[in-house]
């Protein structure tokens, strides 16, 4: 009889990026809380609760009467205290009038001027705008109600919608397992541009853009234990809303050399012990007892037991036992590898 065909695949080194799944929540890049800067009656809302708005978009109008009045008292004012003033120059020179008045009405425009300003400010507060581009909530006054300064009353809060926040939490421990295992060369650093972070929605749905980590707290919770780390996602549909809960995968580091091995390669033996079938360079099999970690798409990685270039059966396991002669060919179907979504820890 022939030797049986057994079906290979050979022991090849890969990068392997390593991915951690963490949980965190969605929070808007810039949030604005719409206050009253002025006192007075609410006029109008413009806006339609809910919507988009833009930078310096009206708002609410505040009644202006009695800020117009008070600007137009404070130009009156200062058109007199300016004609003071410009009568009391040439009089000066003849020792008509005294420096001293004439400083004084000098001073007395300055500040009839800038009471002007004020009052057209105040003038201006009346109009409320948006302070950024964003979400705009619910009307939080209505027209006819009284806005106070002083309480700084709450009118609306806008959100930045997109792009948008991803906050979670890492353990300072893994942080500190990881930093060592990058100095001393047993993985390497993930480049700052490369790093990928992606999200899994509440529905189990993976979201479809990929976000940027932008950094990592330099402070540990000391309640938790916990470093704090922030990504940024676009958020073109709106999908992601403040305050969701997601869980991201993020890519920390990359194994340089890296085995993985064929799920339907590897024997689990009663007592939780993995082992595979070797071919030899004699072509002869023989057992191989391994130590697997995590599962990578189709595959198993492998922490020890084999090194490059070893020959691990994968179709035709059921035929075959320690010690006979087989007759090796390419695997007719493995489990295609997928490193996008690497396996954490």
């Amino acid at each position: 009889m022939p030797p049986p065909e057994v079906g290979i695949v050979t022991m090849k080194p890969q990068p392997l990026p390593l991915t951690v799944e963490l949980p965190g929540r969605i929070d808007p890049v810039q949030i604005a809380q719409v206050r009253a800067r002025v006192d007075g009656v609410v006029l109008r809302r413009e806006f339609v609760q809910g919507s988009d708005v833009k930078t310096g978009q009206v708002l609410y109008q505040i009644d202006p009467a009695p800020y117009q009045a008070a600007l137009d008292s404070a130009k009156a004012n200062l058109m007199q205290a300016q004609l003071l003033a410009e009568r009391y120059k040439p009089l000066v020179d003849i020792n008509a009038v005294s420096k001293q008045n004439y400083d004084a009405a000098v001073a007395a425009a300055a500040q009839a001027k800038a009471a002007q300003e004020i009052a057209a400010i105040n003038l201006g507060y009346c109009t409320v705008t948006a302070p950024i581009d964003g979400r705009i909530g619910a009307a939080l006054v209505t027209e006819g109600a009284l806005v106070s300064q002083a309480a700084a009353t709450a009118m609306a809060v806008i959100q930045q919608m997109d792009p948008i926040y991803f906050d979670f939490t890492e353990s300072s421990t893994e942080a500190l397992k990881l930093r060592q295992e990058l100095e001393t060369g047993q993985l390497k650093s993930a480049a700052p541009g490369e790093a990928k972070v992606t999200l899994t929605l509440p529905d189990g749905t993976v979201y479809p853009h990929p976000g940027k980590l932008l950094f990592s707290d330099i402070t540990v919770d000391p309640t938790s234990g916990m470093i704090t780390l922030r990504a940024e996602f676009p958020n073109p549909d709106d999908m992601l809303l403040p305050g969701m809960f997601a869980v991201g995968r993020l890519e920390q580091a990359v194994a340089p050399q890296t085995l993985l091995v064929p799920q339907p390669a590897v024997i689990i033996g009663p007592n939780g012990a993995a082992s595979v079938m070797l071919v030899t360079a004699t072509n002869s099999v023989q057992p191989q007892p391994i130590e697997i970690g995590a599962a990578v798409g189709g595959d198993w990685v492998v922490k020890n037991g084999l090194k490059a270039g070893d020959r691990v059966i994968v179709d035709g396991l059921q035929k075959v036992r320690s010690g006979m002669t087989v007759k090796p060919v390419p695997a007719r179907v493995i489990e295609e590898t997928s490193i996008a979504p690497a396996a954490g820890k």
